[in-house]
């Protein structure tokens, strides 16, 4: 037997369908929504909403979709405070200080990291996330890298294998990177649905990261890069090239990047998404990524958290679209639309179908429309505007996941 619920009285709603509203937010004044079960039944003006099992009164505050955090890296044990601390002091950052966690990663129970995991993403389902990505990459044994997939999978709505992260300090990178592309990428991927690769000096050279992502498509993992992002690199270039869901960070760009990434979506096809981490460039003292220069060159972007112990240890999406729109120069609409449905693109969760780590079929997320998840974000204010005019402030008022409200 379904259960319906009318949401209305909302001041602003954001759908992220421009067909249903005004610009790319598709924004609605005085609207209503209606949920069944977990999907959304029903979107339009308050005053022509249908009758519901039980009704929540939004008071004339605004409603968007709940956040879509592409890009974290959250099954980890340990502290990194020492680090952050000499970075704030004057210290670069380098890719090595990874190697600090895989080790207290690797000396951590089952049951340490998976309490660790559900701490952290209850943080940001109370912050409005109600999709979640994360990745493997701090075991980077086999046993280390299936025991990190397995944990995640029962807690997150993707599962990234992070195998080519770094080479572990006791390693051959020539052993290491025929180990993460043959056994270990055999043995963990039951548990994920795509692959990553930290392209980049200190971690994978091109040539390395090429064959890493040529495996991943070999097996019929959709591809993920992380590039650019500590100086410039074959990184976006290379994603473009292997038709990657995702290149990430992208704080050092060329012009010939923007234009790779910009000609990937020509012709109505899924292009490359540039996911912008500004949360992590502001950890690392490194540039902003330029979102705004990525936007107009009509680039599809994502906005996400980079959630982590070593260089962006946050949830808070909020805080990352405020960073969009008053540092990175993204106007508030833009800024939602790439932590919503932006982040959907980025993991293949904008249409329906897309298979959680279970293996069971999901509507999608990102707008609110009907047929799509009910997940959405209740704020105690009247505009979306108001996470950029406010910044820092607590403005989550309700959360509903699948149709059920969890904050």
């Amino acid at each position: 037997m379904t259960h319906t619920q009318l949401i209305d009285n909302i001041g602003e709603l954001t759908t992220n369908d421009p067909s249903l509203g005004a610009g790319i937010g598709g924004r609605i004044s005085g609207a209503a929504v209606v949920i069944e079960d977990n999907r959304i039944a029903w979107v339009g003006p308050a005053s022509q909403a249908p009758a519901a099992d039980e009704r929540f009164d939004a008071a004339g505050r605004a409603l968007l979709p709940g956040w879509v955090d592409s890009h974290t890296h959250l099954v980890f044990a340990g502290d990194r405070t020492a680090e952050f601390e000499a970075r704030m002091a004057g210290e670069s950052y380098a890719a090595g200080g990874i190697n600090v966690t895989v080790a207290a990663t690797r000396a951590a129970s089952d049951e340490a990291l998976a309490a660790n995991l559900d701490r952290l993403v209850t943080e940001a389902r109370h912050g409005g996330t109600t999709t979640l990505e994360t990745k493997t990459g701090y075991g980077l044994t086999v046993a280390d890298e299936v025991r990190s997939a397995q944990i995640a999978c029962q807690i997150v709505d993707a599962v990234t294998f992070l195998g080519a992260h770094v080479v572990p300090a006791e390693a051959d990178p020539v052993d290491y990177l025929a180990l993460v592309t043959g056994p270990m990428l055999d043995a963990v991927a039951p548990y994920v649905t795509a692959v990553d690769v930290f392209c980049e000096a200190g971690a994978f050279d091109r040539a390395a990261s090429a064959r890493v992502l040529e495996a991943a498509g070999a097996r019929g993992l959709a591809t993920r890069v992380h590039g650019n992002q500590l100086g410039h690199g074959p990184g976006v270039q290379l994603a473009v090239e292997h038709g990657a869901l995702s290149v990430d960070h992208v704080g050092f760009l060329d012009d010939a990047d923007v234009a790779a990434l910009a000609d990937s979506w020509r012709g109505g096809g899924h292009g490359t998404v540039a996911t912008v981490l500004p949360a992590c460039d502001l950890s690392t003292r490194m540039p902003l990524a330029p979102a705004r220069q990525l936007l107009d060159a009509g680039v599809t972007v994502a906005i996400a958290s980079n959630g982590n112990p070593g260089t962006s240890y946050t949830s808070s999406m909020a805080f990352c679209v405020a960073t969009a729109v008053l540092q990175m120069r993204l106007t508030i609409q833009e800024a939602v639309h790439a932590a919503t449905r932006g982040g959907a693109i980025a993991l293949g969760m904008h249409e329906d179908g897309w298979l959680d780590p279970r293996g069971i079929a999901q509507p999608r997320v990102g707008v609110i429309a009907e047929g799509a998840r009910a997940d959405l974000h209740l704020l105690d204010a009247p505009a979306a505007t108001h996470l950029a005019y406010r910044p820092g402030m607590p403005l989550t008022a309700a959360v509903w996941r699948a149709g059920t409200r969890i904050v």
